[in-house]
């Protein structure tokens, strides 16, 4: 069996599994316009409401395949640097797409396997599930914006332990840490992250859509200027259909129904 992303649904859910069999659901060139076109459909289809990212055989993802860096190490830069976009491109996707993207984490992601899971906006994971930034151990340093988004959640110290020493990191120490949204029992993670992705399903889109947006985007801006970011957004959403659903269904004490 080769590698790939194995695309499924679950009601409104759009479900991403690696799927790498032998090799720990470890990436491959193959996996990344797949994974990019799987997060354009996600965005053009209003049937999606939310994207689970998860790993094949309880296990995340083990990172980038040491035998394909090997053989990507005797080309040329140019292509070298290609490779890197490739990975890049997969995270900007997630990052991008106005769905919120839940990562479902069992086994341990290690290396691109965490830079993947930390483009995501929130995170499920198995109790025993370990997070490595194994580049350091085999003389790499981070790719996939890892060493930016571990920086933005931890102080300096900690990011900076994190990536030099490389070690595994188990998932209820992240998850002290904020890194993490939830530890589950091992082998729930993907049951517990579509629980929360039907319940992100009965919210206004267009507002949940938005939030992820300021959420995005409020570490690149003064607080003066996400005032005026969040005062368009406000206006916007209040001029939205979703909202005189939801303010009337409050006052009327019943469920919203949005479309």
């Amino acid at each position: 069996m080769s590698a790939e992303i194995q695309a499924s649904r679950h009601e409104a859910t759009l479900i991403l599994t690696l799927s790498n069999p032998g090799a720990k659901n470890a990436l491959h060139p193959d996996m990344f316009a797949a994974a990019i076109e799987a997060f354009s459909t996600a965005e053009r289809d209003d049937s999606i409401k939310a994207v689970i990212l998860t790993g094949a055989d309880n296990f995340f993802c083990a990172g980038g395949n040491l035998n394909t860096l090997l053989e990507l190490r005797a080309k040329d830069r140019i292509h070298q640097s290609d490779a890197v976009d490739s990975l890049r491109g997969w995270i900007e996707a997630i990052r991008d797409c106005p769905k919120p993207v839940i990562a479902a984490v069992e086994g341990a992601a290690a290396g691109a396997g965490f830079s993947l899971a930390l483009a995501c906006d929130l995170i499920v994971a198995g109790s025993s599930s370990k997070f490595a930034m194994s580049y350091v151990k085999v003389g790499l340093t981070p790719d996939g914006g890892a060493s930016w988004f571990i920086s933005q959640m931890l102080p300096r110290q900690l990011a900076t332990e994190i990536m030099l020493e490389g070690k595994p990191v188990l998932a209820p120490r992240l998850h002290d840490l904020g890194v993490i949204n939830r530890i589950v029992t091992d082998g729930s993670a993907l049951d517990n992250a579509l629980q929360w992705a039907d319940d992100l399903a009965a919210l206004s889109g267009n507002a949940v859509e938005r939030i992820k947006s300021l959420s995005r985007e409020a570490r690149d801006h003064s607080l003066s200027e996400h005032f005026e970011v969040e005062k368009q957004h406000f206006v916007d959403s209040l001029n939205h259909r979703d909202s005189l659903e939801g303010i009337n269904a409050f006052l009327e004490k019943r469920t919203p129904h949005y479309k």
